[in-house]
């Protein structure tokens, strides 16, 4: 018999099996190669096993036995495997020494059987059951697999009476009873049989009462004038193996596994590993592909720190004085910084080397520019200035030019801004009491009186404004309803905060405590971030990375923090600044580019390491198992 290019051996006298209790339905006993049986003949060149002539050499046994093949022992004769199996007793003996199969390993066989089966590997799952004595699924889920697929609807209907016992809730039978009879409703509808669809949707489907919305929605496909009308309405594929595959998928949830296996179970399986070992890892900054196509099963998932942003890429030295704040568009492709030089300086993020060039500085703040706050679209921006500023700057990005420079007062202190979600309103307020929704050019359109505002944040139901003020805590106000409503309360000043894009987080600089995450929706404080250096200066942290996984922040030590959003200890520290780092901003677009701002006068660009590659992260990765 010619097997896998590899050439048989003469055809043998087969000694019938040794006998012995039966561990499944399917063939032999676990450990047994069935030598005897026409089965068994058919099945010898799966896995590689051949028949084997007597060569007198090592592992052969008498003329009329299989060999040693896959460490099964010769039907006909001991050989040394069966010796050491069954202490130099026959290879009937031997087998019937070896142990029973634990409950996990027949769980894996059976999960391995699956995939092959989904591969077209037949052959090779009917050896696996037979040498295993295991079987992939119960006789009557096989059987019932079969009717469905084959579109057989009163035999499958048939098959439910026999998996009636095997089914845990008494309801299952008749929501699998629903489903078979749709989908020969549909088939009969879609092949022009109305009369016969007509008949099991009044005397087969209406009887079980069951569904009856479902039902009343089904009688409505009757109205349908061509097929591919049925289709598109029942958001259905069609009579044929692809929505019958789904029907089965559907059914099997009614029944245990030990029945019928959960449809793509191993793959399931390892998609939920890789997905896990991902989520714990410290690094992982990059999309998450669920095709297991991309990721190699062979290796445990792991990210390299040389390719998180921790590297300095580029220093920007345009800035003459300490630089306060910077802010990446929400595109992405800029970046703005400001500084208590008086101006504000657009760079331009270039798409494929990701260095930034001076595209416009906007000069004249005479306070300086201690926050930046980019439109919605990114064609306006708003400048503000510290505590003892009364103006603030809107400028057009794409011409350079101020469209408003905006004071209600000169009483007034305007050091904080945020857009409405529509782009065409902002709010902006001080520490002195001031709190104003202004359109473009500058109008006031809202006040609210007795606020003093340390930072402001727009959330995307277009109504509520975040503020923190004076009293340690942040506020939800309501600009159309003119309601408050306290959100966080801490026990030490709010020196800033920024939310999550979701609108689900809020993150926190608190004043001589450094970093806290709060979740506004249960307004429970969920984490205090370890390891910065925080004062009474205004340190602006920000979210970042894919997904805003990461969380990072400037400090008084002259260094950045960065934190996985979960761990409360950093993981990683960058140094490189020589003053403290009032700001720190991650690009929306790019999750390996983050920016950082400090009064040392630089601006910081932090990438990957240069030139990472496979042998860099082995290098880690034994490094840290070391």
């Amino acid at each position: 018999m010619q097997a896998n290019g590899a050439g048989g051996g003469q055809q043998q006298q087969q000694q019938p099996p040794p006998q012995g209790p039966e561990l499944g339905c399917l063939g032999a006993q676990n450990g047994e190669a069935s030598a005897g049986t026409a089965a068994g003949e058919q099945l010898a060149h799966a896995n590689g096993l051949l028949p084997s002539a007597n060569s007198g050499g090592p592992g052969g046994g008498s003329p009329g036995g299989l060999g040693v093949n896959n460490g099964v022992p010769a039907a006909g004769g001991p050989g040394p495997a069966a010796a050491e199996l069954g202490g130099g007793g026959g290879g009937g003996s031997a087998l019937k020494k070896k142990k029973r199969l634990s409950q996990s390993d027949e769980d894996v066989i059976r999960l391995i059987g699956q995939h092959l089966h989904g591969l077209g590997l037949n052959q090779t799952v009917d050896l696996l059951m037979q040498e295993s004595g295991c079987r992939l699924e119960h006789p009557s889920a096989t059987k019932f697999r079969n009717h469905v697929m084959e579109g057989e609807w009163d035999k499958a209907e048939n098959d439910l009476n026999e998996l009636k016992a095997l089914v845990h809730s008494p309801h299952a039978i008749v929501r699998m009873k629903f489903l078979l009879l749709q989908q020969k409703y549909l088939e009969y509808l879609e092949d022009g049989k109305v009369l016969e669809a007509l008949q099991v949707l009044r005397c087969e489907l209406t009887p079980l009462k069951y569904n009856t919305e479902r039902i009343h929605v089904l009688s409505g496909y009757l109205m349908c004038s061509h097929a591919e009308d049925l289709r598109a309405k029942a958001e259905w594929e069609g009579k044929g193996t692809a929505s019958r595959s789904k029907l089965l998928d559907k059914l099997q949830t009614y029944l245990p596994p030990s029945v019928m296996l959960p449809p793509r179970r191993l793959q399931n399986l390892l998609r939920q590993a890789v997905e896990l070992q991902r989520d714990r890892c410290l690094y992982h900054n990059t999309k998450l592909d669920s095709n297991l196509d991309s990721v190699s099963l062979l290796i445990d998932h792991v990210c390299s720190r040389k390719q998180f942003p921790c590297y300095t890429q580029q220093i920007l030295t345009e800035h003459c004085n300490e630089v306060w704040f910077c802010k990446f568009s929400n595109d992405g492709t800029k970046l703005a910084t400001g500084s208590k030089d008086t101006t504000v300086i657009i760079w331009q993020v270039d798409p494929d080397t990701h260095q930034l060039k001076l595209l416009k500085t906007l000069e004249g703040h005479a306070y300086g520019v201690s926050y930046i706050a980019w439109s919605p679209d990114d064609n306006y921006l708003v400048a503000c200035g510290p505590d003892d500023c009364s103006e603030l700057w809107l400028w057009n990005v794409q011409t350079g030019e101020l469209r408003t420079k905006m004071s209600q007062s000169h009483e007034d202190s305007l050091t904080s801004v945020a857009w409405n979600p529509d782009g065409k309103r902002f709010v902006t307020g001080g520490q002195r009491g001031q709190f104003y929704q202004c359109d473009l050019d500058g109008n006031l359109l809202d006040s609210w009186e007795g606020v003093r505002v340390q930072c402001l944040w727009c959330l995307s139901d277009g109504k509520t404004v975040l503020a923190s003020d004076t009293h340690q805590r942040i506020r939800g106000y309501n600009f159309e309803d003119l309601t408050d409503r306290n959100i966080v309360q801490e026990d030490h000043p709010i020196m800033s905060f920024t939310i999550s894009k979701n609108g689900r987080l809020a993150l926190l600089n608190v004043a001589t405590q450094g970093v806290h995450l709060w979740d506004l929706q249960d307004r429970v404080l969920v984490r205090k971030y370890q390891g910065v250096t925080q004062g009474f200066y205004t340190i602006h942290s920000c979210f970042g990375g894919h997904n805003e996984d990461f969380i990072a922040s400037g400090s008084e030590d002259h260094k950045v923090y960065i934190w996985h959003k979960r761990s409360e200890l950093p993981i990683a520290e960058l140094t490189g600044h020589t003053r403290t780092v009032n700001c720190v901003s991650w690009n929306p677009q790019v999750p390996a580019m983050m920016a950082s701002a400090s009064d040392d006068g630089t601006v910081r660009i932090w990438g990957p390491a240069p030139f990472v590659d496979n042998q860099d992260i082995e290098e880690e990765c034994s490094s840290m198992d070391s």
